[in-house]
């Protein structure tokens, strides 16, 4: 699943809508609304297995964060986030990628925005976006989970 050209753990979206520019690095966003007008988001792409964990995690966690549209790509191999603009900016978690706007706008339209992919959880009204600190800490979760499991066989 890629949007843009890697540049370390962060990618630079390169879809040539017009958007504007990020405004913070995890501030609470509107962020990814549906159709007719939709915001800018940022996009943290992740292992489809560690990615599967976080969202059990998320959905079930004491705190049930709330999870914004995921996407998979087609070989499932990957899934994607959709987080609030900016967040790249600071995103630092190993075995990640953060796509950013950088102000030129990853849209969220009804379909999903990268060819060849698909909706996990698709947009909806009342979760536009997955809140990156709760991401990060069910992605570490995640994370040491699989590798317990992994050292067990």
């Amino acid at each position: 699943m890629h949007l843009g050209m890697a540049t370390g753990s962060r990618t630079t979206a390169t879809t040539g809508e017009t958007a504007p520019a990020p405004t913070g690095t995890t501030a609470p966003a509107e962020g990814c609304g549906t159709p007719p007008e939709p915001e800018p988001c940022d996009l943290v792409t992740v292992p489809a297995r560690q990615g599967l964990e976080a969202v059990d995690i998320l959905r079930r966690g004491a705190h049930q964060e709330a999870v914004g549209p995921v996407l998979h790509d087609g070989a499932c191999a990957t899934l994607g986030f959709l987080v609030p603009p900016g967040t790249a900016q600071a995103w630092d978690v190993p075995g990640s990628a953060c796509t950013r706007t950088d102000g030129r706008g990853l849209r969220l339209p009804a379909e999903p925005p990268v060819q060849g992919s698909g909706w996990l959880l698709p947009p909806a009204v009342d979760t536009p976006v997955t809140d990156p600190v709760a991401l990060r800490a069910a992605l570490d979760q995640a994370a040491r989970l699989i590798e317990a499991a992994d050292n067990c066989r």
